[in-house]
């Protein structure tokens, strides 16, 4: 079956009113395929700022949330208060929450079946680091990273899989379309196994970790490749070059 292509831009800590209010303006008037879905992820303080001024052909997203709909958690953020900004996806565990911050699976776990029990698509994160690509190991983590997301889900079709090699991600570093294309093939090879053939055949991958527009290409052309999940270059005109890298 055919996967919608999708493109969510992690903006990470980065922007002001400003310079986002540009990047704004420079999207809403750009020429995009029509084809493709486009979630943008904003610092939370923007959420309410991005979605008033963002086209609604575009859709945005937290870049984290907590695991409770409310309660004593100073500095947190939950599903509900990001539905009620109009905002309907959230990115979970990202590589900086998982090894800055220091999520573990199990957090994440809880933070994505919270997510989804209200009604939040989620853009869930899985990814090795550079000594575990090198110990050969790297389907080991991102198989174990998959489990722990796979065993708090219910409905696939709100969950996007991003596979984010952390040796690569603001690095300038990127896999090549064939090292993305062999681990998304196993992801989808493990979903098929564990979770079921349709969730495998229905489900979008998308590769994230310095994708640029001279890289997006080639990457997109790949089978199991269905998005991306760009930082830096999302802050960029170029991101317009990303989202059209199928058309």
């Amino acid at each position: 079956m055919s996967r919608k292509f999708f493109v969510g831009g992690n903006w990470k800590m980065n922007g002001d009113k400003k310079s986002l209010g540009e990047l704004i303006h420079t999207m809403n008037g750009a020429k995009v395929d029509p084809n493709v879905e486009v979630v943008c992820g904003a610092p939370s303080i923007y959420l309410d700022f991005v979605r008033s001024k963002l086209d609604a052909k575009f859709g945005v997203a937290a870049q984290n949330c907590y695991k409770v709909p409310k309660g004593a958690f100073t500095g947190e953020i939950s599903p509900a208060m990001i539905q009620d900004c109009g905002v309907h996806w959230v990115i979970l565990g990202h590589s900086e929450r998982r090894h800055v911050f220091g999520e573990s699976d199990e957090l994440i776990g809880q933070k994505t079946a919270h997510a989804l029990e209200n009604g939040l698509g989620v853009i869930a994160c899985i990814g090795e680091k550079l000594d575990e690509r090198e110990g050969g190991i790297t389907e080991k983590i991102v198989f174990a990273q998959t489990k722990v997301i796979a065993d708090n889900v219910k409905d696939w079709s709100k969950v996007v899989l991003a596979y984010e090699p952390v040796w690569a991600i603001g690095t300038g570093k990127t896999a090549s379309p064939q090292q993305a294309q062999e681990v998304h093939e196993k992801l989808r090879g493990w979903l098929k196994t564990n979770v079921s053939e349709a969730v495998a055949n229905s489900v979008r991958i998308i590769y994230g970790g310095s994708v640029t527009g001279a890289t997006c290409k080639e990457l997109a052309s790949q089978k199991d490749v269905d998005g991306f999940l760009v930082g830096g270059a999302s802050l960029k005109p170029e991101f317009i070059e990303i989202i059209n890298a199928k058309a």
